[in-house]
């Protein structure tokens, strides 16, 4: 006679011990990972390439330069990492990474004519500096003598702003207003001159496919980290007009100081907005 509830408890028995044979009783090198799951989304994401544009098209254009500053507190998901972790990238790293494969141009101009080697990028990364150091000889003298050190995360640290160079235009084709970023140009913070020091620009088009692959922090949500692609094409940043076309080719600054450069940003925000808005008006 078949006895069930043995056959059962060999069988429950037997699928118990498969499993615990199954699990891996050592962990092999690259088993290791710094999350719960293999993040795939933003590794296979692809930048959403621009509509083909007609010079017929464009009834209105406008040309406008605008500074991010990373100490504002929305612009400092751009700043922040300092040191390198596993987990993610800032903003300027990204590009030192890009540029320094030689995938990425970087210019010394913001009108993309002089192109920079990356060996001169790598050595504004390095900054080699002399620390004095005292050291004493067998009969108790001391001597001072300068040590060099370098310090190659200097520039993430001093990293102060980010000026955009983009083209405000109304196409008439699918009658929108559009957008369309041109360059990026890296400022960091010189302690001598206390100011912005202008460093390098790069061209916005070709940083798109690079910025898709790396994600942002997001303070709501870490499942749901956006790339820098969508904070520059969803414009989630803050950020203040300094400059439009002009005939004298002048930036607010030169012409207006304090609240009066602050009033003509707004102006320029404005106008772009209006003529927009009178459009459509009826």
């Amino acid at each position: 006679m078949i006895n069930f509830k043995h056959i059962l408890f060999c069988t429950v028995a037997l699928i118990a011990t498969t499993n615990i044979n199954a699990q891996p009783s050592i962990y092999q090198p690259g088993d290791y990972k710094d999350g719960i799951y293999d993040k795939e989304n933003s590794n296979n994401r692809r930048f959403i390439p621009y509509t083909h544009l007609r010079e017929g098209d464009v009834t209105w254009e406008k040309r406008v330069w605008r500074e991010l500053d990373m100490r504002e507190k929305q612009n400092q998901q751009l700043y922040y990492p300092i040191e390198v972790v596993a987990s993610r990238i800032s903003f300027l790293q990204v590009i030192f990474k890009y540029v320094l494969k030689n995938e990425l141009i970087a210019f010394s101009d913001e009108e993309f004519q002089q192109p920079l080697e990356p060996s001169v990028i790598r050595a504004k990364i390095v900054k080699i500096d002399t620390i004095p150091q005292l050291s004493y000889t067998a009969d108790g003298t001391e001597v001072s003598t300068n040590v060099a050190t370098a310090d190659s995360t200097w520039m993430f640290r001093e990293f102060r702003k980010i000026r955009i160079k983009e083209d405000w235009f109304f196409d008439k084709q699918k009658s929108v207003l559009e957008v369309r970023i041109l360059g990026l140009g890296i400022y960091t913070y010189d302690e001598e001159k206390e100011a912005p020091k202008e460093q390098f620009w790069v061209y916005f088009p070709a940083c798109r496919p690079f910025f898709a692959k790396h994600e942002v922090y997001n303070s709501k949500n870490d499942a749901e980290r956006r790339t820098f692609e969508d904070i520059f094409w969803k414009r989630q940043f803050a950020s203040v007009a300094t400059k439009e076309t002009n005939v004298f080719d002048r930036q607010i600054m030169e012409y207006s100081k304090g609240i009066d450069a602050l009033l003509e940003s707004d102006r320029i925000k404005n106008d772009i907005f209006r003529w927009e808005h009178d459009l459509w008006h009826f």
